[in-house]
């Protein structure tokens, strides 16, 4: 526990500064997140931080995490997508020269984690150019969730949620969980307004995006899983790796620009 705290405190430390002053600084610390993110990833692969494969996986969710501003310069037929696209050929393509060493379905774990990853930091910097509430508010519905299914579930859980994913999850902490941080950021929308949205919808979306953040949990645990981890990283000692700490927020963030919040 007190190395959770301390971790915790030094996380803080770092973290809040760059999400506060915003602009290119956090942009930069975002994309700094995204390639370590990929690279618990590749370890979980087993797969050599320095490969041919690894250093485009890097290349590809830098590509997908940095703002369109960035490659605005370059010709219309080589937007993001069209980057992004000539990794995955180069992925492809090393599949044929290294057939024993470098699959098909490595190459498609390594796109998946590339969009997964990207998306999600991408949409990190967008929530805060919006303005600060509305990044807070993001991180407030992952937050809050988590916690209050944590205590919740502690205290009267009794049905398990996803007992082969996740077993210490259960439905009455869930359910709590969302239900208590749609309360409280009912009250928080009501004092700092967020989205284009009326209230009475922010709300709605707000018990969505309760819902979508722990699928996000879970999928991250259902990874860990797969790979037979129990943490994707020890860059946070006692909380484990930015895929730990971020898993909700990468579905979260990115669903808040599908359903036109940023």
């Amino acid at each position: 526990m007190k190395t959770r705290v301390i971790t915790a405190v030094i996380a803080l430390i770092v973290f809040i500064p760059f999400i506060l002053y915003g602009g290119l600084p956090l942009t930069i610390f975002a994309m700094a997140l995204s390639l370590i993110a990929m690279s618990e990833l590749l370890v979980m692969k087993k797969m050599f931080l320095t490969s041919f494969a690894a250093i485009l996986s890097f290349l590809g969710v830098l590509v997908v995490a940095m703002p369109s501003s960035w490659v605005a310069w370059m010709p219309d037929q080589l937007g993001r997508m069209s980057l992004l696209y000539i990794i995955v050929i180069l992925l492809l393509a090393h599949t044929v020269f290294h057939r024993q060493r470098f699959t098909f379905e490595d190459t498609g774990v390594l796109v998946l984690g590339m969009i997964y990853i990207g998306f999600g930091f991408n949409a990190f910097v967008i929530a805060r150019s919006v303005n600060f509430q509305t990044l807070l508010y993001g991180m407030l519905i992952v937050w809050l969730t988590d916690s209050f299914a944590y205590i919740c579930g502690r205290k009267i859980g009794k049905h398990k949620l996803a007992p082969k994913v996740s077993p210490n999850k259960t439905w009455e902490g869930s359910i709590a969980g969302t239900v208590i941080a749609t309360v409280v950021l009912a009250i928080y929308l009501l004092i700092f307004p967020v989205g284009y949205h009326n209230v009475f919808m922010m709300i709605l979306m707000t018990l969505v995006l309760s819902i979508i953040g722990q699928i996000g949990d879970l999928i991250e645990s259902a990874l860990k899983r797969y790979y037979g981890v129990k943490d994707s990283g020890k860059i946070l000692p006692g909380h484990g790796g930015i895929l730990d700490r971020f898993d909700s927020m990468l579905v979260v963030l990115p669903a808040m620009y599908i359903l036109g919040i940023l």
